[in-house]
């Protein structure tokens, strides 16, 4: 075979690599081994294993809790581990997100090549600590590319935050009197952060369920019915 039919061999993506989306893309689909890697304001981070106390376990916790949410509300999408098409810079795998479906309402859309294009409506990461990228350039890039919410837990600390995205600032939602946290976007999405850091799935769940009772949550199913049944006239 001569030099010029020589097949061109992809470099590695390596942590650090400055590439372009579609060259960030192109590597990664060289390499189907990789399980996860992140372009993040046009800088490449590949995934180190997966620790089962301080990632694993957390993931699988508030996935578990966002699946219960997306069960009782038509019209709103769960996705874990899902490759995020925000812009030229920036193609985030978050540990988990909760979007609205274009057709009712929601601000991204699946791609032709099943890719998730545009800013999903809530995000939540799992952070070793607060030194990770997910509380720098990351958080940065979901802000400016209009992710509403943001859910970081920092599985090291046991700390989490909770961002809700107003006039361009991601400001920090409080707990109220019982501890629970609220969505402002997704109504009756409701979670007790004390339980969820301490591991106590069943109160998590309990009090999501209260929040899937109130008035507020049947009304945003109804309007994600009604955008469903007009869009379908």
């Amino acid at each position: 075979m001569s030099a010029l039919s020589t097949p061109v061999k992809l470099p590695p993506l390596e942590s650090g690599d400055r590439l372009t989306r579609h060259e960030f893309e192109r590597r990664y689909q060289a390499m189907p081994h990789l399980k996860q890697a992140e372009l993040i304001e046009g800088v490449v981070y590949v995934a180190s294993p997966v620790r089962a106390n301080f990632h694993a376990q957390p993931h699988a916790s508030i996935v578990g809790w966002l699946l219960v949410y997306s069960a009782a509300t038509p019209g709103v999408y769960l996705a874990d581990n899902a490759t995020v098409r925000l812009d030229a810079d920036n193609e985030p795998q978050p540990d988990a997100l909760l979007r609205i479906e274009p057709e009712v309402g929601g601000n991204s859309r699946i791609s032709t090549d099943d890719y998730i294009e545009g800013a999903p409506e809530l995000i939540a990461e799992i952070a070793a600590s607060s030194a990770s990228y997910d509380l720098g350039d990351k958080l940065n890039a979901y802000r400016r590319n209009g992710v509403q919410e943001y859910i970081i837990w920092q599985s090291y600390e046991n700390k989490l935050d909770w961002f809700c995205l107003r006039e361009g600032r991601y400001v920090a939602l409080e707990a109220d009197g019982e501890g629970i946290v609220r969505s402002e976007v997704f109504p009756g999405l409701w979670l007790s952060v004390a339980a969820l850091r301490g591991g106590n799935m069943a109160e998590v769940l309990a009090v999501l369920q209260r929040g899937l009772q109130t008035p507020e949550h049947r009304a945003f199913v109804e309007s994600l019915s009604r955008e469903t049944n007009s869009n379908l006239d």
